[in-house]
């Protein structure tokens, strides 16, 4: 039996403070993010950074997904409980289930790396896949939160 390959990285804790690049994917990538729902949606993702040690840093919405990256800083909340009360609250309000059981997230571990997916997000909305070893050099410092 094939065991699934976690993409998390091994001893990190997602509860320390960091920067994290997250996409959630609507419920079998229908396009629901348009006209009303994006509002909501745009709404709900600013309304994050009223959670204690939770900022938004960038984000960017496509009809079919988003795109984040969050700041936690002495958040009493995990990157995975933030996530789950985006999804919960924009899902119970547009009255139907939008989003994917699960995200994708990345640790952002140096400041080039930062710099590199801000110019994805920004830049670069509709590239399905990211070469993430562009992102990274072992011999860089890692990210200052």
């Amino acid at each position: 039996m094939n065991a699934i390959k976690s993409i998390r990285l091994r001893n990190h804790d997602y509860s320390t403070n960091g920067y994290y690049f997250v996409t959630v994917l609507t419920n079998y990538r229908r396009p629901y993010l348009t006209k009303n729902l994006y509002k909501l949606i745009n709404t709900a993702i600013q309304e994050l950074n009223e959670l204690e040690g939770v900022k938004v840093d960038y984000a960017v919405m496509m009809s079919n997904h988003i795109h984040l990256i969050l700041i936690l800083n002495n958040s009493p909340l995990k990157l995975g409980e933030t996530v789950r009360r985006l999804k919960a609250k924009t899902s119970q309000k547009a009255g139907l289930k939008l989003w994917q059981p699960n995200y994708y997230e990345h640790v952002i571990r140096h400041d080039q790396a930062l710099s590199r997916i801000r110019q994805y997000i920004v830049n670069n909305p509709h590239v399905e896949q990211i070469e993430f070893r562009d992102f990274y050099d072992s011999n860089k410092p890692n990210c200052k939160t």
